[in-house]
Formats: structure tokens, C-alpha cells, sequence
């Protein structure tokens, strides 16, 4: 059983639901990243999400893509990703998870990313632009290594993208709650609800949704239905705002989200 998979297990056992906080390594250095990191870990993540910069950040609003811009322009690459991860693990009593898109991975060789990432304490990886029926090689390379391959379903996908999504995922499925890119929202989309049933009509994986959720009642709703929550951009809108002095703001809000997520009514799954 991997790491993401049993942190789920004891969360179900203890009728809980996952929180996933999500940070872009290097910004503003790899340095203020890890002790972020410790940050979401002392007031209650149970699974900590690490952006890799990229140039083209597709899925990702302007809050995020900012973010990754002044990441690549202080030198963060994948390989210190990886190094600021594999110093910051044994520190940090919780699953990591990556979120790269498939170009930088595939520079660096799909092989070699699976080996070092897994090394460095990585558990899991998600990549919003490689859809499942071409992400073979890579889960087939990151099965041995216990390195979880998480796809992601959107609102728009057919039933049978969704089948294809939750067969190929591993660790949990990330589900989508909006049409569009990262960001965030005022509202939390309407029909997460109906995104999450369909998804577990498919697989017993976990189901944890994130884009949009943006504040402790977004999470608290999200937790009525899903599995996980996950917030990015109003995390990564904090560290725009206060940069490396940004770590006292960031532990008291994802405690206030922790609140939020336990205080969520329990939903039969």
C-alpha cells in the first residue's frame, strides 16, 4: 500500500476528509518553500501538494502562473525541486505530492524522474496535461518506485474518460470542480456534487477536488462531498502578497481550512 493510499484508509476509518494545501516550490526561494511546507504540516494537511514551475502552465490562472513565473526566473528546475523536497521530507510527517506538467518530466527522462523523485520522498505526481490513455509509459515506470500517477476529471469529461481516468489513477482522483483554468473564485461551481457521484460510481479511489476553492466555507462545502480538498491559488495569492514573511499567514490559514474540512457534515460514500 503507498503512503497516499494508507493516509486515506486511516482518514476514512476516522471519518475524516483529506486536506491538500498546494504551494509553487521557489517562490519566492526553495528555501521559504520547505519551511512553508512545515508550515501546512503543523496546522493539519494531511497531504501536501508541490508545484514545479513551468513556462506554460495551461490548467493554471494568472494567481498560479505568476507564481511560476518568479520561480524560473530565481533558477528552480524540477532536479531542486526534488533536493528542497528530499531535504524537507524527513521533516514533514506527510505524503508529497508533485504537480508538473509532462514537459519538464519528460527532459528529464521518464525514468530517471520516477527513480529520483521517489528517492527524494516524493509519493505521488499529477500532470493536468497528459490525459490517461497517454500516460502508460509513465505508470508503468512509476509502479515499481511506489510513486502514485494521479489524473485528473473535469466536469466535461464523458463517462468513458472518466472510466479511463479512474482506472489509470493511483493514490486518489483528482476531480475538477470548474470549466477553466485555476484561480480564485467567489463561489464554489454548483454540481461538485454531481462530479464526485460520478466518479465513485467508477472506483473506490478517493476523490478530492480542487480549482476554485478559495476559502474555509469553499472547503467546508467541498468536504460535504468529496474525499479531499485541495487549495492552491489562494494559498499561492498569499505568498505573492507577503513573500518569504508569508509563513504565519499561511499556518493560520489552512488552520482555519482544517476547521472548515472537520467541520463539514459527514456524507455516506
Amino acid at each position: 500500500m503507498s503512503e497516499l493510499a494508507a493516509v486515506f484508509q486511516r482518514l476514512r476509518v476516522a471519518g475524516r476528509r483529506a486536506l491538500i494545501p498546494f504551494v509553487v516550490a521557489g517562490d519566492p526561494s526553495l528555501e521559504a518553500t520547505a519551511s512553508f511546507l512545515e508550515r501546512f504540516a503543523a496546522a493539519g494537511a494531511d497531504v501536501l501538494e508541490v508545484g514545479v514551475p513551468f513556462s506554460d502552465p495551461i490548467a493554471d490562472g494568472p494567481v498560479n502562473a505568476r507564481a511560476a513565473l518568479r520561480a524560473l526566473r530565481g533558477g528552480t528546475t524540477l532536479a531542486s525541486v526534488l533536493e528542497m523536497v528530499a531535504r524537507v521530507r524527513p521533516r514533514v510527517a506527510r505524503p508529497v505530492v508533485l504537480l508538473s506538467y509532462y514537459n519538464p518530466i519528460v527532459r528529464f527522462g521518464l525514468d530517471a524522474f520516477c527513480r529520483r523523485a521517489a528517492a527524494a520522498g516524493v509519493d505521488g505526481v499529477v500532470i493536468p496535461d497528459l490525459p490517461p490513455d497517454e500516460g502508460t509509459a509513465l505508470t508503468q515506470m512509476a509502479e515499481p518506485e511506489g510513486l502514485d500517477v494521479v489524473f485528473l476529471a473535469a466536469p466535461t469529461s464523458t463517462d468513458e474518460r472518466l472510466a479511463q481516468v479512474a482506472a489509470a489513477s493511483r493514490g486518489f482522483v483528482y476531480g475538477v470542480s470548474l470549466t477553466g483554468v485555476t484561480g480564485v473564485r467567489a463561489d464554489v461551481a454548483a454540481d461538485v456534487g454531481g462530479l464526485v457521484a460520478r466518479i465513485r460510481r467508477l472506483t473506490a479511489l478517493p476523490v478530492c477536488v480542487g480549482f476554485g476553492v478559495s476559502t474555509p466555507e469553499h472547503a467546508r462545502q467541498v468536504a460535504a462531498v468529496a474525499d479531499g480538498v485541495i487549495v492552491g491559488s489562494a494559498i499561492v495569492a498569499i505568498v505573492e502578497r507577503e513573500g518569504t514573511a508569508a509563513g504565519p499567514a499561511l499556518e493560520a490559514f489552512v488552520a482555519a481550512l482544517r476547521a472548515a474540512v472537520d467541520a463539514a457534515p459527514t456524507r455516506a460514500r
